[in-house]
């Protein structure tokens, strides 16, 4: 794989409703797509760093300046005999998954077309679809929530994630608890609790909820551990998991018994992989959570996703369910509560250059 060209973009993307969780609300979701060139062929990827460092401390602006000052100049004019080769000239930079993540993922997609795979066969995927469920943010109203899961399980969708914070929480759940009683239903504090709201939490414990993802801070083992001895539903960690060594000293100490694995937030496929293997050598489930990601994004998740230790419902929703119009074609839909995997060269799906060019608002080529 001979780089020839490279270009990065960002684009403005309009959510179809505002996403609100415990740390914030999106309207405008900024997306850094990347592209790679290599004689004719062409390896698409995403940032998923956000507009501000209330998820994580990497945002758009610190990754364009890793992509664009200290990771892409170099990768003109290599010869590359695989992904890995050209990833290892980041090693020495500390941190920063998702920048690193774009530049490995773009890699993928273009090794897998100059092998003609699709790029779930090449990471080792073995399932033709993708069980999902969908994660709801936070609403004015109960009866609103109420209304929009209810028409998120009719649409076939196999797990409802609700968004909770504190004060919006067990009244709220409950009541959805209530009204659909045997639908799955886990919970995503991001971040939102401390150990000092062990009552909330307990009452929350009571609810048969699939999971509680994230309660406490995303640097507090400990306390998860904790916490996950006093209650029985399962502690999914999400922004604690940044790497396969953050897994392993959550399962020693007990501080959670799930993974919440994002490709774009953990440094691209081979560390989602490397987690992977650990926790299915530990008997620990995984499922691909989402970013707002575009197309590219997610199609990237579920080429992940179709690896057989990913046996939790996935947050890949549809296209639709973010976006009036995707830059992908075919855009993604849900059949059953599944996601069909692409099996075209790559990621699969065809990216709308011309709308992307269209939604463009910065720019840097290499």
């Amino acid at each position: 794989m001979k780089i020839d060209r490279i270009l990065l973009r960002e684009i403005r993307m309009q959510l179809k409703e505002p996403f609100e969780i415990s740390s914030g609300v999106v309207h405008d979701r900024r997306v850094i797509l990347l592209t790679v060139f290599s004689e004719g062929l062409t390896g698409w990827s995403e940032c998923v760093a956000g507009e501000d460092p209330s998820y994580s401390y990497e945002t758009c602006e610190t990754a364009w300046f890793l992509l664009t000052k200290l990771m892409l100049p170099q990768m003109i004019g290599k010869d590359l005999a695989s992904t890995e080769e050209g990833v290892s000239d980041t090693d020495w930079i500390r941190g920063h998954p998702m920048a690193k993540a774009a530049l490995e993922m773009a890699l993928m997609d273009l090794e897998a077309k100059t092998q003609k795979q699709s790029l779930g066969s090449m990471v080792g995927g073995t399932k033709q679809e993708v069980e999902v469920g969908v994660s709801v943010g936070l609403q004015p109203n109960d009866l609103e929530l109420a209304t929009k899961v209810g028409a998120f399980i009719e649409k076939g969708y196999s797990r409802i994630k609700l968004k909770i914070k504190p004060g919006r929480d067990i009244h709220m759940v409950a009541k959805i608890r209530e009204l659909y009683p045997d639908t799955r239903i886990m919970v995503d504090a991001n971040s939102a609790y401390s150990l000092h709201d062990m009552e909330v939490l307990k009452e929350l414990d009571k609810l048969g909820l699939m999971m509680i993802e994230q309660p406490l801070a995303h640097d507090d083992y400990l306390d998860h551990a904790r916490l996950q001895q006093e209650i029985e539903t399962p502690i999914c960690l999400d922004e604690s998991i940044r790497s396969v060594n953050d897994v392993k000293l959550a399962a020693e100490l007990g501080s959670c018994k799930i993974i919440n694995i994002k490709p774009g937030r953990v440094g691209g496929i081979a560390s989602s992989k490397a987690i992977h293997e650990y926790c299915l050598k530990k008997g620990m489930p995984v499922w691909c959570g989402g970013m707002l990601e575009s197309g590219v994004g997610r199609a990237h998740n579920v080429a992940v996703a179709s690896l057989p230790g990913f046996v939790l419902p996935a947050d890949i929703s549809e296209s639709q369910r973010y976006w009036a119009e995707d830059i992908v074609a075919p855009e993604f839909t849900i059949k059953d509560g599944h996601v069909q995997v692409p099996t075209d060269a790559g990621i699969g799906v065809t990216v709308l250059e011309d709308l992307v060019e269209k939604l463009t608002v910065r720019r840097a080529e290499f």
